[in-house]
C-alpha cells in the first residue's frame, strides 16, 4: 500500500506527524493508500516557506506569471486521461465526469491568463492642481484553500489559479478522501515553471485547518464544503483578521411549469440529480412540478428513466451513468435519510437501497432513488442528502413553487423549466438564490463570471472565479501624487480638497 506525501518547496515530502488517513477505492471498498495528516508545526513550516517564495513571485510581472498558467493549461491537456483516471479511482465518479472536473478547473486557469488586464488599476490625470491619482492591485501575500472531496481537480484550481496569478503564494489543503489529483496538479504547476514554494500542498484534517486559520501569515482563506464547517471557518478566520470566503451546502430546486417540455425537463432532472451520484453542490435534488397534472406527467416520465440508470465502477467505461459514493460513511448517511423519508410518509417511487453489484459487493454503491409527495417538514427536504436521491415536492401554483425555493435556508442554485418568457424573467428577478438556470438544470457560470450562492450556502462578500477572484486575492492601494510647481508655501490645516 502506497503512502502519499505533502508537496513542499517543489518536491514531495513525507509527513512527520505519524498520523495517517486511509484513502479508499469507493468501487471495491478497499484501502488503496494512506495520506499523511500534517501537524501544526508542519503547516507553519510550509507557510514560512511560502512567504519566503512569495516576495520574488509578487515582483514577477503579471505577464510572466500568466505564462506559467499558459504552460499549465497545456500540461493539463497532455495529462487529461492520467488525471481523470486517478480522480475516478479515489472519488468513484465516471471517467467522462472526472474529465469534466478537470476541464472546469482548466477553464479558470485559462481565464487567469488574462491577469495582466485583470490587475490593471485606475488613473486620473489632473485630479487637482498638479495632482495625479492612481490605484493599483497588489497581492495579499500567502493565501490558503481548503477544498472538498467532490471536485478534487476543479475547486483546487478555482482557488490557486487566481491567487497565484495575482502574485500570492498558496497553501492548498485538499480533502483527505481523494488527495492524489491535487498533488498531481502541484507537480504540473512546477513543471510549468512555477518557482519552488509558491504552491504548497499540505494534507490533513481539522488540526491543519485550525493551524491555517490561526497562522498570522496566512492573509486569506477560501473554503468549499458543508455549511456547519463553512460557518466555523468563516467565524474563526474572520476573528483572526483574515479575508475569508466560504461556500457551504445546497438544496437546489427545479421548478417545472405546466408549459414545459416534459421530456426535456425529465432528462435535465436525471442528469442534474444523479450525475456524480448526486455528490455535487449544484445537483438538483428537489423537483417542484406546478399543478397535479404536471406532477403526474413528470413522475410518469422520470420513473422509467431512473429505473434505467446504469451504476458501476469507472472501469466499466461509457456504460456507466454514475458510480459509488466516496466512503462507507457517506453511503450509510444517504441510506439513513432514504429510510427516514419513507418513515415520514414520502412515497418512494424508485427504491435503490438494495442495489448490489456482483464482484463489487463491498463498494460504496447506492442505487438511484426517486421520491414523490415530499413535504417541506421532512428531513429529506430540509437536509442536503448528497447522494443519488431526487425528491418531488408538488406545488399547486407558481407562487407556491417560488416560495419553496425562497424559504429554504440554502440558496446555492435553482432552475425553472418553462416556455413562457414572462414567467422565467419574473423567476430570475425575484428568486433569492445566487445562481439561476432558465431551462438549464445546473447553472454553473463560466469561468469569466463568478460562482457563488446566497443565504446559508455562502459566507463572505466575494464569489469564486471570474473578476471577484481577482478582487478577493488582491487589495487596492490608492496613490495621490503632487509634483511641486508653483504651489503655495506654508502648512495647510484644512482637509485637502480638489476644488
Amino acid at each position: 500500500m502506497q503512502d502519499l506525501t505533502h508537496f513542499i518547496d517543489g518536491k514531495h515530502v513525507k509527513g512527520t506527524s505519524g498520523r495517517f488517513a486511509d484513502v479508499y477505492n469507493p468501487a471495491t471498498g478497499e484501502v488503496q493508500s494512506r495520506v499523511p495528516l500534517a501537524s501544526k508545526a508542519e503547516l507553519d513550516a510550509a507557510v514560512a516557506s511560502a512567504a519566503a517564495a512569495q516576495t520574488a513571485w509578487a515582483a514577477t510581472n503579471p505577464q510572466r506569471r500568466a505564462r506559467v498558467l499558459m504552460k499549465f493549461v497545456d500540461l493539463l491537456h497532455r495529462d487529461m486521461d492520467k488525471l481523470a483516471e486517478a480522480l475516478s479511482r479515489e472519488h468513484g465518479k465516471t471517467l467522462p465526469d472526472a474529465k469534466g472536473d478537470v476541464i472546469r478547473g482548466l477553464e479558470v486557469a485559462e481565464f487567469c491568463i488574462g491577469a495582466p488586464h485583470l490587475l490593471k488599476g485606475e488613473f486620473t490625470d489632473g485630479a487637482g492642481p498638479g495632482i495625479d491619482m492612481f490605484s493599483m492591485r497588489q497581492p495579499l501575500g500567502v493565501a490558503a484553500g481548503i477544498t472538498p472531496f467532490n471536485f478534487p481537480a476543479m475547486i483546487p484550481m478555482w482557488k490557486f489559479c487566481p491567487a497565484i496569478a495575482c502574485g500570492n503564494a498558496f497553501i492548498l489543503k485538499p480533502s483527505e478522501r481523494d488527495p492524489s489529483v491535487p498533488l498531481m496538479l502541484a507537480e504540473l504547476m512546477q513543471e510549468a515553471g512555477l518557482p519552488d514554494g509558491v504552491l504548497q500542498v499540505v494534507n490533513g484534517d481539522k488540526e491543519v485547518v485550525d493551524a491555517i486559520l490561526d497562522n498570522e501569515t496566512v492573509a486569506a482563506v477560501g473554503f468549499v464544503g458543508s455549511t456547519p464547517i463553512a460557518e466555523y471557518i468563516y467565524g474563526r478566520g474572520c476573528s483572526n483578521g483574515k479575508r475569508v470566503q466560504c461556500f457551504g451546502g445546497a438544496k437546489n430546486h427545479m421548478i417545472i411549469m405546466p408549459d414545459a417540455d416534459m421530456d426535456q425537463a425529465a432528462d435535465a432532472l436525471i442528469g442534474a440529480g444523479f450525475g456524480a451520484a448526486g455528490e455535487r453542490c449544484m445537483a438538483i435534488s428537489v423537483a417542484v412540478p406546478v399543478g397535479e397534472e404536471t406532477a403526474d406527467r413528470l413522475i410518469e416520465k422520470l420513473t422509467p428513466r431512473v429505473e434505467a440508470l446504469k451504476i458501476g465502477p469507472f472501469t466499466a467505461g461509457d456504460d456507466v451513468d454514475f458510480g459509488p459514493l466516496v466512503t462507507a460513511d457517506a453511503k450509510r448517511r444517504v441510506l439513513g435519510l432514504v429510510d427516514k423519508g419513507v418513515e415520514e410518509g414520502a412515497k418512494l417511487v424508485v427504491d435503490g437501497r438494495g442495489f448490489s453489484m456482483q464482484g463489487y459487493e463491498e463498494g460504496f454503491f447506492v442505487g438511484a432513488c426517486l421520491f414523490d409527495n415530499v413535504t417541506r417538514d421532512m428531513e429529506i427536504y430540509k437536509q442536503e442528502i448528497f447522494g443519488p436521491v431526487l425528491s418531488t415536492v408538488r406545488a399547486n401554483t407558481y407562487e407556491e413553487a417560488l416560495g419553496l425555493a425562497m424559504d429554504h435556508e440554502y440558496g446555492n442554485g435553482t432552475a425553472i423549466f418553462t416556455r413562457d418568457g414572462d414567467t422565467a424573467r419574473d423567476f430570475a428577478n425575484r428568486i433569492n438564490i445566487g445562481m439561476v438556470g432558465v431551462n438549464v438544470p445546473i447553472p454553473v457560470p463560466l469561468a469569466y463570471h463568478t460562482f457563488g450562492g446566497w443565504k446559508k450556502s455562502a459566507f463572505g462578500d466575494l464569489n469564486q472565479h471570474g473578476p471577484d477572484a481577482f478582487r478577493f486575492y488582491t487589495r487596492t492601494k490608492t496613490v495621490t501624487a503632487r509634483w511641486p510647481s508653483g504651489t503655495k508655501e506654508g502648512a495647510e490645516f484644512s482637509i485637502p480638497t480638489m476644488g
